[in-house]
């Protein structure tokens, strides 16, 4: 059995560079031997959660082939210089931008996404002649409007998720606790500490450099009473499992102190998060995000908001007092109920919230609502993309004239889902409503000295 906790800290927000909400979580703890697929690659195997969901750790850095019992004569391969220490070559890995000024950084990811809308632009006019855009070609050589990236009001510190591993360092010592370079495949894993990392609270680098126990109560104290009580952690929660992601569902977390949810203040509201939820790593730069998707979606008294994949809600909760109707759509329960709770705390009352797969929810959802109603949908999946259902039924849906796109990985499944979108009518694929447009794009920075960036995408048609 791996154990997990859960472990979420709340600090007073004043000035912006103030300490913000974290939320933290730790596990997998491991004894040697008790994990069958990894018994025999990595003993005593252990890893350190901080945070609530986001950005997980780049690996696959060094990579040293063996067959056979042989080692092979290829140097080892990583990212960085030659002769760089072992923390520039993780910092090169988790934070590749970490050399640039932030103004560079900016530039850098506003070329990649500049890059992205041209490969996808001319996806789109491949599709027998799509017209991408009614107006002239505009800047940048795009015939959509880019806007100049947004800045992540935080650029230091901002993760209010850390992820931590405890394993053999470069020096042998088996319980450093960091980040991992290499791979299991290969047997080339080395475990860095991470405390320079730039995006990383300095407080979740104090905290993960203690030897945890597995034991319930030595760790119960050891954030109470002992020295991770510099953390002032909100809620302490455990969980048991035979792999390393595991659902509430699949196995329930048990709260060992605290309160059971954290609570945050974003867009005037105080949000619940339950450990199972999903919340952006950034907490400031979410602010921005959500705020462009509001002013984007310029909904009114006659729209209905149709938020799929709302996570807590906070995009439609957000905007409920300028809409007639929110109406979400999430697949896990814990954050279904986050909304809900938000919205009666908030005395919001024109939402509804529905919990289950999109793609079963949403045909129906929209048969429901067509007659004669204007919605604006906005969709914040996954990396993995929509499910091709949920795609249909929002081109099939006549009365959605406005889609907003929310990407982490426009490059992925994201670019089959917007071609989709936007391509000629095919009754083969039943995508039989008017195609939608590209309009507007809007990079927001939520990820600081790394490669990532949100991308939000205005559709009309």
């Amino acid at each position: 059995m791996s154990a997990f906790l859960w472990l979420a800290e709340i600090k007073r927000r004043v000035p912006m560079h103030s300490p913000r909400c974290f939320l933290s979580r730790v596990g997998p703890l491991s004894k040697p031997g008790l994990l069958p697929w990894c018994a025999t690659k990595h003993p005593g195997w252990s890893k350190l959660f901080l945070g609530s969901a986001g950005e997980g750790n780049f690996t696959n850095v060094i990579t040293k082939k063996f067959q056979r019992g042989q080692k092979s004569q290829r140097k080892p391969g990583y990212i960085g210089p030659l002769d760089g220490s072992w923390q520039e070559r993780l910092a090169d890995v988790v934070t590749p931008l970490w050399r640039l000024s932030y103004e560079e950084q900016l530039k850098v990811k506003f070329e990649a996404q500049k890059k992205i809308l041209r490969r996808l632009e001319s996806y789109l006019q491949k599709l027998n002649g799509v017209n991408v855009t009614t107006s002239a070609p505009r800047a940048e050589g795009l015939s959509c409007l880019l806007h100049p990236i947004i800045p992540s009001p935080v650029i230091n510190g901002y993760r209010n998720k850390s992820t931590f591993s405890v394993n053999r360092g470069p020096d042998g010592n088996p319980k450093t606790v960091g980040y991992y370079l290499g791979t299991w495949r290969d047997r080339s894993i080395v475990c860095v500490r991470s405390n320079h990392l730039k995006n990383i609270p300095e407080k979740h680098n104090q905290v993960a450099q203690e030897e945890l126990g597995v034991q319930k109560e030595a760790v119960k104290k050891f954030f109470t009473t002992g020295p991770g009580a510099v953390c002032d952690l909100t809620s302490l929660y455990f969980q048991e499992s035979t792999v390393t992601r595991c659902s509430h569902q699949q196995s329930p977390y048990q709260l060992l102190s605290g309160e059971p949810h954290l609570f945050e203040d974003l867009l005037g509201l105080k949000i619940r998060i339950s450990p199972d939820a999903f919340f952006q790593i950034n907490t400031a730069g979410a602010e921005v995000l959500y705020r462009t998707v509001g002013e984007l979606s310029r909904v009114n008294s006659n729209t209905i908001l149709l938020d799929i994949c709302c996570g807590t809600g906070v995009i439609g909760l957000s905007l409920a007092q300028y809409a007639s109707q929110i109406l979400g759509i999430e697949l896990v329960e814990q954050a279904v109920e986050d909304a809900r709770w938000t919205a009666a705390f908030n005395g919001i009352t024109n939402c509804e919230f529905h919990t289950g797969r999109a793609e079963k929810i949403l045909p129906q959802l929209l048969k429901s609502k067509e007659d004669g109603q204007v919605i604006v949908a906005v969709v914040n999946p996954a990396r993995a993309g929509l499910h091709y259902q949920v795609v249909r039924a929002i081109r099939n849906c006549r009365a959605i004239h406005t889609l907003i796109f929310v990407s982490c990985k426009p490059h992925g499944e994201a670019t089959r889902n917007i071609i989709e979108l936007c391509c000629p009518p095919d009754s083969a694929k039943k995508l039989l409503g008017e195609p939608f447009v590209l309009r507007k794009a809007v990079p927001v920075d939520l990820f600081p000295h790394t490669l990532h960036c949100e991308l939000v995408l205005l559709f009309t048609r």
